[in-house]
C-alpha cells in the first residue's frame, strides 16, 4: 500500500468534514537508536511512524462549541472519512468547551517569523542509525578501557502539518537527538556509577572523547568514600540537575490553576506574577528560535489542556519569561484562559534556558567552596506538595564531597526534599549558562541551557540506598 503524503491526508481530510470547523495534525516520526553495554555494542534500530488527529468543532446559536477530537495510526487512505465521522460523533455528543474561541486564520496568525521556515509541501525529515557513525567510532577508545560503559543514543526526526478550515496551513520538522553513557568502576562495595550526557539535533556536535573524559574524571573521585549523614548541605548542582528541577516548576506554571488556587504561583486574589524570588538577575525563559534549542514554532495540539487549546491552534509560539531578572514574570495561558483572566497569551515552551548569573564555570564554583557537595544527578522527581511545588528524589550515579576547593571523595546517596521556588529564593550563586541535557526528564524534554547553581542549605532528607 503507498502511504499518502501527510499534506494530502490534511487535505483530504478537510474536504470531508462535514463540521462547523475542522483541524487536522499529521505527524510522521522517523527515529533510529543504538545501545551499548559492558563495552559491547548490543542493540541498534530503526522505525517509521505515522500519527494522526482530526479535531471537529460545531457551534450552536447560543456561542457555545463542542469539540471532538480523534487520533489515529492508519495509514491506509480509506480510514480517512472513518477517523472524520467518528471526530463529528465525538464533537456531537461533548459538553460544550470551556476554552471555546474563533478559529485562527492566516490573517490573524503572526507569519512574520514562519514563511522562511515552513514548506508546506516539503518532504518529512529522515534519520537512521548511520546518524551514529561517528559516535561510535569515538567510543570504541572506551570500550578498550577498563571502566565499564553503558549506555544509549536515540534520534528522532518529527515532522508535523496542521491544516484548519479557516485556511491556516503550518509544517515543521523537529529533529531531537541525545546520548547517555553510564560509566561503573569496581566491583561490590567497591563499585562506582557516574553519568554523563549531551542533546543534539543531528550528532555532529556530541563531544564524545570530553564526555568520556568527564566520566573518568567522576569516577577516580569515588577511589575515596565517605559517609555522610542525611542533613542541610551546602550543595553545588550541575546544569543538568538545575535543568531537572526548572523543568519541573515550567510545566507547573499554568495561568488558570494558579488563579484558581491549586498551585504554587497562587496567593490570595490572584497569583504571584511580579514576586521577586532572587536578587540575582536570573532569567528563566522559552524561545522557539533559541540558538541550537529550536522548536516548533506553533501550537498543533489535538487536544486541549489547562496548558494548550485545540482553538489556539496555529497560533505563533513567541519566546516567554517565566521568571526575569529574578521577578517572577508570566505563566502558561491559552487564549480564552488570558481573556477569562485579563491575562498576556504564552504558550508552553518546548525548550527552557536561565541566564543572568556570572560567568563562572563548575570548575571555579567547586574552587571557591570551602565544603560541600557536588551533587552530578537527580533521579525518580516526583511532586510532594503542589501548593509549595515541593519535590522529592533520589541523588544518583555521583554525589561528591568538595573540601577546601577540591572533589575528594564521593558520598552516599540522598533523598532530597526541595521546592525549585525555593532553590531561586535561596541560591546564593549561579554560574555561566551552558546547553545540557537533564537526567530525569530526557525522555520528554531535551533542549535546555542553564547555570550550575550553588545552594547554602539544600536538603538532603534521608540517606537513599540508591546506586
Amino acid at each position: 500500500m503507498s502511504v499518502l503524503p501527510a499534506p494530502e491526508v490534511v487535505e483530504r481530510a478537510l474536504r470531508s468534514s462535514r463540521a462547523d470547523e475542522a483541524m487536522v495534525i499529521v505527524t510522521d516520526a522517523h527515529e533510529a537508536s543504538l545501545r551499548w553495554a559492558g563495552n559491547s555494542m548490543t542493540t541498534n534500530g530503526s522505525s517509521v511512524a505515522r500519527d494522526w488527529a482530526v479535531v471537529s468543532v460545531f457551534r450552536d446559536a447560543s456561542g457555545a462549541a463542542r469539540v471532538g477530537s480523534v487520533s489515529s495510526t492508519s495509514v491506509d487512505p480509506a480510514e480517512i472519512e472513518y477517523v472524520v465521522r467518528a471526530s463529528e460523533e465525538a464533537a456531537r455528543t461533548a459538553e460544550p468547551a470551556r476554552d471555546a474561541m474563533p478559529l485562527l486564520d492566516p490573517q490573524t496568525v503572526d507569519k512574520t517569523t514562519l514563511d522562511a521556515m515552513l514548506d508546506w509541501d516539503g518532504e518529512p525529515g529522515t534519520t537512521d542509525i548511520a546518524v551514529f557513525a561517528e559516535l561510535a567510532r569515538d567510543l570504541a577508545p572506551g570500550f578498550d578501557g577498563a571502566d565499564q560503559l553503558y549506555g544509549f543514543a536515540h534520534h528522532q526526526m518529527h515532522s508535523t502539518w496542521l491544516g484548519t478550515s479557516t485556511g491556516i496551513r503550518r509544517r515543521w520538522v523537529q529533529p531531537t537527538g541525545s546520548v547517555e553513557i553510564n560509566g561503573k568502576r569496581g566491583t561490590g562495595a567497591e563499585l562506582a556509577s557516574a553519568w554523563v550526557g549531551a542533546g543534539t539535533t543531528d550528532f555532529q556536535d556530541v563531544d564524545v572523547p570530553g564526555l568520556l573524559a568527564e566520566l573518568s574524571r567522576r569516577l577516580d573521585w569515588s577511589k575515596r568514600r565517605v559517609d555522610l549523614p542525611a542533613g542541610r548541605y551546602e550543595t553545588l548542582l550541575p546544569p543538568s540537575a538545575v535543568a531537572d528541577l526548572m523543568i519541573y516548576m515550567a510545566w507547573s506554571m499554568e495561568g488558570r490553576g494558579a488563579h484558581e488556587g491549586h498551585t504554587a504561583f497562587s496567593r490570595a486574589g490572584g497569583t504571584r506574577i511580579g514576586e521577586r524570588l532572587t536578587d540575582i538577575p536570573l532569567t528563566l525563559y522559552s524561545d522557539p528560535s533559541a540558538a541550537g534549542l529550536e522548536y516548533r514554532p506553533f501550537v498543533a495540539t489535538p487536544a486541549s489542556s489547562e496548558s494548550l487549546s485545540v482553538f489556539d491552534n496555529g497560533l505563533t509560539a513567541q519566546r516567554a519569561d517565566w521568571v526575569r531578572d529574578g521577578v517572577i514574570e508570566s505563566l502558561v495561558y491559552p487564549r480564552a484562559t488570558a481573556d477569562e483572566f485579563d491575562a498576556t497569551v504564552a504558550v508552553p515552551g518546548e525548550n527552557l534556558l536561565m541566564t543572568g548569573g556570572s560567568d563562572a564555570s563548575l570548575e571555579e564554583m567547586i574552587a571557591r567552596t570551602e565544603r560541600g557537595l557536588l551533587l552530578t544527578c537527580l533521579w525518580y522527581i516526583r511532586e510532594v506538595d503542589p501548593a509549595t511545588l515541593l519535590l522529592t528524589g533520589l541523588t544518583r550515579d555521583g554525589v561528591y564531597l568538595v573540601e577546601n576547593g577540591r572533589v575528594t571523595a564521593a558520598v552516599n546517596n540522598f533523598r532530597f526534599n526541595e521546592s525549585p521556588l525555593d532553590l531561586l529564593r535561596r541560591v546564593s550563586e549561579a554560574g555561566r549558562s551552558e546547553i545540557t541535557l537533564p537526567r530525569e526528564w530526557k525522555d520528554w524534554f531535551t533542549r535546555t541551557s542553564m547555570p550550575a547553581l550553588r545552594i547554602p542549605d539544600f536538603h538532603m532528607s534521608s540517606v537513599s540506598q540508591a546506586t
